[in-house]
């Protein structure tokens, strides 16, 4: 039987980096979507060298619940007002629960902090959960909408943080 999820205020947030053993879980999972979902290899440990999402351009975080990993998500410096969020993922065990929003909240405020005004992000065409999520939390998309995904390649959005300013693209 599978244990209770945790309350959202019983998660601690994790600031570490991509090669803390913990993240494992994360890594392994999302190369197993990727692979699946586009039928073809995937290597997150090469695609970005992992200082990228360390201080003091990038950011690289867990949320754990009892000590493990159920959530989590990373930025990278995009440009000198911008963060591009990668990596968000949620425990196959624990979705549905708000988690990857609560990720963004977290990732949002650390990126806000460290002076960002804006984020940036793709998501695939075959992820509709993820265009779902962004949506849902007020990231602009920077394609139609109404548009096949698939037609379009990784669906781009983008978000001012609070005190920053639309910058055009």
């Amino acid at each position: 039987m599978t244990a209770p999820a945790p309350h959202p205020t019983e998660l601690t947030v994790h600031h570490t980096s991509v090669t803390d053993p913990l993240a494992r879980p994360l890594l392994t999972e999302l190369t197993h979507e990727y692979s699946t979902r586009y039928r073809k290899p995937v290597d997150l440990d090469r695609e970005y060298p992992p200082e990228e999402f360390g201080p003091p351009g990038g950011a690289f975080l867990l949320l754990l619940a009892g000590g493990e990993p159920v959530a989590g998500g990373a930025y990278r410096r995009y440009d000198a007002a911008t963060a591009e969020l990668k990596r968000i993922w949620t425990h196959s065990a624990h979705r549905r629960r708000g988690l990857a929003r609560r990720v963004l909240d977290v990732l949002e405020q650390d990126a806000a902090r460290r002076g960002y005004t804006r984020l940036c992000l793709t998501t695939g065409p075959r992820q509709p959960e993820a265009k779902a999520l962004y949506l849902a939390a007020g990231y602009r998309p920077l394609f139609d909408l109404t548009a096949d995904p698939e037609s379009i390649g990784p669906l781009p959005f983008e978000k001012d943080l609070p005190g920053g300013h639309h910058l055009e693209t």
